[in-house]
């Protein structure tokens, strides 16, 4: 998995490539969670993730709670697989997704 973030102000943009599973969740919540600190919006742009188990669902639920209480959280360009994975959790109902 690659993260790649782009500050512009206090908005932050994160580009996810690759799998979220149980090996690579852990780095994710890690730079997101050092990233978001001074961050008061959060992109996150999914177009490239493969895949994303309970544990990558977790970091996002974890993120989501953070970012609410300052300008909000966003996921862009999920693909079809992901979207199903989020609507059959309910995550589709939690997070915004455009």
């Amino acid at each position: 998995m690659t993260v790649t973030k782009t500050k512009n102000g206090n908005a932050l943009s994160v580009k996810v490539d690759g799998r979220i599973d149980t090996t690579t969740a852990p780095q994710l919540e890690n730079e997101l969670k050092e990233s978001i600190a001074d961050a008061e919006s959060l992109v996150l742009d999914f177009a490239d993730v493969a895949y994303i188990s309970s544990a990558g669902l977790r970091v996002l639920l974890s993120v989501q709670k953070i970012m609410g209480k300052k300008g909000g959280m966003k996921l862009i360009n999920v693909s079809e697989d992901i979207m199903e994975i989020f609507e059959v959790t309910g995550f589709s109902d939690i997070l915004t997704i455009e």
